[in-house]
């Protein structure tokens, strides 16, 4: 029987809300849908494109915490308040995960966890080796 790992990246929900921001089972890393938090619990300032960078960043901080990188990256999902930052959101995605080519869906949300976040994305790695 494997053991699982967790990862954290210290934004004030985990706690709060009683979750970790990615646990690894095997060769098995899923990340929790993960917005645009700062290190000091602060949300990205800026445009959709900036706050998809801050959590793709962090998504990926998560995964090579427990042993991936992002060519492991398999499956995302990115939830966006506005249509209209579809493109941006989608250009960041292909910044970090083009190379892997995951499964991907993007889909609008009404709102997400705080009112100035746009985009909100989680993500699935198998890593091989």
């Amino acid at each position: 029987m494997s053991v699982s790992t967790r990862a954290f990246t210290g934004s004030p929900f985990e706690a709060r809300f009683g979750f970790a921001r990615a646990v690894r089972e095997g060769n098995r890393i899923i990340v929790a849908g993960t917005g645009p938090v700062e290190d000091d619990g602060s949300s990205t300032k800026g445009d959709a494109a900036a706050q998809a960078t801050r959590c793709c960043t962090l998504i990926l901080r998560a995964i090579e915490e427990l042993g991936g990188t992002a060519a492991d990256v398999v499956r995302t999902r990115m939830f966006l308040t506005d249509f209209d930052d579809q493109e941006a959101v989608g250009e960041v995605h292909a910044r970090f995960f083009g190379e892997a080519r995951p499964a991907a869906t993007m889909v609008g949300a009404r709102w997400l966890c705080r009112r100035e976040w746009r985009v909100e994305i989680e993500a699935e790695a198998l890593v091989r080796g």
